[in-house]
């Protein structure tokens, strides 16, 4: 695979990326023999990909100027870069315009409401009159979707919510409620939210050219983290509330005459997720055409794929970041990328998703500038500033985080089926034609490993690395894994 663009694009941002580092002399470390035994006879359902959910970044990136965005834009979409296939757009629900600003940057995700001169109150909003509509609104985010659009042969498009409108709410804020364990949606108002979330599905559609194939209408809804005075849009929704809401976004849906299914619950773990699901009727479960679980939590997982297999329903892992607790900012550190990969590997073989989409691809540099973490963190792939400057202070830096998703997303491709593998730190995938078997292999610690493919007749062709010193790069075709790095084998098969 051409990797030319992105490694370029690195070098311009950080220098130091690549550099090859000279370590202290150490003692070496006897190596150990792992045999890795994939399962050819149990491959799962053809994997659909990669992708990010969009809202805040897309909400700032893309108002960037060309050169910025479009490079952004190849970095994770492009052939060259990540070769990601899928998006979650963020339909914002949106503050009243008289509220102070409060919401992090990027998280002022606007509605498409237009409040009439002079109206007052919480109930002038009529969805059938074209005037209470601005489908200007939101123009960075969309601009995503046009470019993801130009360099995705079949893009996977999803809608979510994370908050009705602020007229829909009980407090009056898209945050959350008083209490981050009261719901916020106002009593009786699921069917003007789900009117609302179906006609931007809908306008959205025509104005891009695109299918949303599934809509989300609640997000991490069962958690007490959404409440007035936080600083991102969210609401917290009981499984009783959910089911009503789920309901009434199905019915909304079909009115519209749209194909487009809805995802739930869009837990923020696995064991909340069994909880909302166990509140379900059937007639709701019935209504779901996708599951959606994040791994924030790993309780539980494979209890979310036994769900999904009963009720032969696709399941998402549709959304995950995973900084290493307590790891200062650092864009070529490996502790992060490794802590990172690892939780891929793990999500991948518990709950055995068709898809994995992580959360913000760009997220804030750490420079004191309206950031809450000080010092920075690791979050995100790229790390640039989240304000509209010029196109010379838009620096893009690229992290080892980066190459540690492309060790996945570039040779695990839709169509490819996972497989069983039976070694903890290791997940694998079979091509469609059956011809080859990728292998992306987590070793966090400080011993070599020799690694054996229990497969008669596999040749290894490929094996990529990243770690200190490279970035997805492609090395010597030996079967090893180096202390502290990410190692991908393409193995032929025939």
């Amino acid at each position: 695979m051409i990797r030319a663009l992105a490694v370029s694009l690195l070098l311009a941002a950080s220098p130091a990326a690549l550099a090859q580092t000279s370590a202290a002399p150490r003692a070496a470390e006897p190596a150990v023999t792992l045999t890795l035994r994939p399962d050819l006879h149990h491959a799962g359902p053809p994997f659909e990909g990669w992708g990010t959910a969009l809202a805040w970044f897309a909400h700032v990136t893309g108002g960037y100027p060309d050169p910025v965005r479009e490079k952004l834009a190849d970095l994770f979409y492009g052939p060259d870069g990540l070769g990601w296939t899928i998006a979650r757009y963020n339909i914002g629900g949106g503050d009243a315009p008289e509220t102070k600003p409060y919401l992090r940057p990027g998280a002022d995700v606007p509605g498409f409401w237009r409040r009439p001169t002079g109206a007052a109150g919480a109930d002038w909003w009529n969805p059938a009159d074209p005037a209470m509509w601005d489908w200007s609104a939101d123009a960075n985010q969309r601009w995503w979707l046009d470019a993801i659009k130009r360099r995705v042969q079949a893009p996977i498009f999803e809608a979510f919510s994370n908050s009705p409108p602020w007229f829909m709410t009980v407090s009056g804020r898209v945050s959350g409620a008083e209490k981050g364990t009261d719901d916020n949606l106002r009593p009786d108002q699921e069917a003007r939210f789900a009117e609302y979330l179906a006609t931007v599905v809908e306008r959205l559609q025509k104005a891009h050219g695109i299918t949303f194939r599934t809509l989300s209408p609640v997000n991490e809804p069962n958690t007490p983290y959404w409440f007035a005075a936080n600083t991102q849009e969210g609401a917290h929704w009981s499984p009783a509330r959910q089911a009503m809401m789920i309901d009434a976004a199905d019915r909304a849906l079909k009115a519209h005459g749209l194909q487009t299914v809805i995802a739930a619950p869009d837990e923020t773990a696995a064991h909340l997720f069994v909880r909302d699901w166990q509140g379900y009727p059937a007639a709701t479960r019935a209504r779901i055409g996708q599951l959606n679980v994040h791994s924030y939590g790993t309780v539980h997982q494979t209890a979310v794929r036994d769900i999904a297999r009963a009720h032969g329903i696709r399941l998402w892992m549709s959304e995950d970041d995973t900084p290493l607790d307590k790891d200062p900012e650092h864009f070529d550190g490996i502790a992060t990328p490794l802590a990172f990969a690892e939780h891929v590997v793990y999500d991948l073989k518990r709950l055995e998703p068709v898809a994995w989409v992580f959360w913000q691809a760009v997220e804030r540099r750490g420079d004191g500038k309206g950031d809450s973490t000080g010092g920075g963190s690791n979050w995100g792939l790229i790390k640039m500033a989240y304000t509209p400057a010029a196109a010379a202070e838009h620096p893009i830096h690229v992290t080892r985080k980066y190459w540690a998703m492309a060790q996945f997303s570039r040779y695990v491709r839709p169509g490819y089926r996972l497989v069983p593998v039976g070694d903890a730190d290791t997940v694998g995938a079979i091509s469609p034609d059956g011809r080859r078997l990728v292998l992306v292999h987590v070793n966090g610690g400080v011993v070599p490993r020799r690694l054996g493919i229990g497969v008669p007749g596999a040749r290894l062709v490929e094996r990529i690395v990243t770690d200190a010193t490279h970035a997805a790069t492609s090395v010597s075709a030996v079967p090893l894994a180096e202390p502290r790095s990410i190692t991908t084998l393409v193995v032929a098969l025939r």
